[in-house]
């Protein structure tokens, strides 16, 4: 008995054309035939039918062709294409624990929309409580949607254009997109998103950890462009984290790797409480006492962190001292991190991050007291638009990995 035959098949081949002509599409701008032979390595009639079925289905589109300035050419001039970046979008979500930002994207990644919307009554404080614990997961997933479809709304993109919709929690998901939920506070963030929104509008929902999209989008889009070991810290509310190593993204066997849980048990810092919580607290713990200081322009219940920062910049002495606590604290986190994963880079993200600058140095300078290797230091860009970034990101690779399995019904 003979073996299989090992060729591929005419349809293996013809896919592999239109993959490798679609994703040079993705990567350009405005392109020809000629310039598809030269990307692709295709003879030019199957180039030209691989275009053209490519067309037909949506994701490319021919531009008119046009003389420039008024020219005389012989011959008919070349024809063009580009890439249909409107042909469907996806749509980033960042569901954190006070509240829900989505974001629509077109297929080059260009946000169109953005929306946010507060969960109701949750307060973060510096105790161990579980902030949102009376919300129903019925009551998060019609915030989550209507926070969603008002994105799309505003972006004017009607939800059957919707490809792949990817979701950021506060908590470990695994390669299956199941959530880890063997403490209180992740189980409840697990509330059937996937398919309460597949139900809803039919969407593919992709569900990830929050820092793992954060890592994700810095380095798309942010202060890791480029680099290959990174670990980027959400250091806001409460410490979270993503880690890529040789640029692969960790996850571990339930979705828990770059979770900062240990931190209990490290000196000096004791819990995952972030930089704006310990802001607050160690500001409302000030103002309680006789310090003159001026953050007592604000009340005690209203003090954010970004005051905190603005007063030490100002010369305060209170609010100085604050600085000096966090930068020791951050210190203290990212030498273990360090120590754990030997990052060349280590980005600061989230909402604080645009604060988070006045902390580089004296957390450089402090750094060689708790790891042998240090790294590089970053505040993120992408301010606290990083999970949603990610998730776009997240939301364009499944499309591209399917792309040609997707039927666009809206077109």
């Amino acid at each position: 008995m003979s073996a299989p035959s090992s060729s591929p098949t005419p349809q293996m081949l013809r896919r592999a054309s239109l993959r490798s002509v679609l994703d040079f599409m993705r990567a350009s701008t405005i392109v020809t035939i000629s310039d598809v032979m030269e990307g692709t390595g295709l003879a030019r009639a199957t180039a030209i039918s691989v275009c053209e079925e490519i067309m037909d289905r949506g994701w490319i589109t021919e531009l008119e062709n046009q003389r420039e300035f008024g020219e005389y050419l012989k011959g008919r001039p070349a024809r063009r294409f580009v890439l249909n970046q409107d042909a469907g979008y996806v749509v980033g979500l960042d569901v954190g624990v006070s509240k829900v930002t989505a974001v629509v994207s077109d297929l080059r990644g260009e946000i169109v929309g953005r929306a946010s919307q507060q969960f109701r009554g949750v307060q973060i404080t510096a105790d161990d409580s579980i902030p949102g614990s009376d919300i129903s997961p019925r009551e998060r997933i019609s915030a989550i949607d209507s926070t969603a479809c008002d994105a799309l709304g505003l972006a004017g993109v009607t939800p059957d254009a919707v490809l792949a919709v990817s979701a950021g929690i506060a908590a470990p998901v695994g390669r299956d997109g199941d959530v880890l939920v063997t403490q209180p506070f992740w189980a409840l963030l697990d509330v059937g998103l996937k398919s309460a929104l597949k139900d809803l509008h039919g969407w593919t929902v992709l569900l990830a950890n929050d820092g793992n999209l954060a890592a994700l989008g810095e380095r798309w889009r942010g202060s890791a462009v480029g680099v290959d070991d990174v670990v980027v810290i959400l250091a806001s509310e409460r410490f979270g984290s993503g880690v890529i190593d040789d640029g692969r993204l960790l996850h571990g066997c339930g979705g828990g790797a770059g979770e900062l849980a240990f931190l209990k048990q490290v000196e000096g810092v004791g819990d995952t409480f972030g930089i704006a919580l310990m802001a607050r607290t160690w500001a409302g713990e000030a103002l309680a006492g006789s310090d003159d200081t001026q953050l007592r322009e604000y009340p005690a219940e209203a003090i954010e962190a970004e005051h905190v920062f603005a007063a030490a910049l100002q010369g305060d002495a209170v609010a100085r001292r604050i600085l000096d606590r966090l930068a020791d604290r951050m210190a203290r986190v990212i030498g273990a991190v360090a120590t754990i994963h030997n990052p060349e880079l280590v980005v600061i993200g989230g909402a604080v991050a645009k604060s988070a600058g006045a902390l580089l140095d004296p957390i450089a300078d402090r750094l060689p007291q708790f790891t042998a290797t240090p790294p590089r230091l970053a505040v993120s860009p992408l301010g606290d638009s990083v999970v949603t970034m990610g998730a776009v990101r997240s939301a364009l690779d499944f499309v591209e990995k399917e792309t040609l399995d997707i039927e666009l019904h809206h077109n």
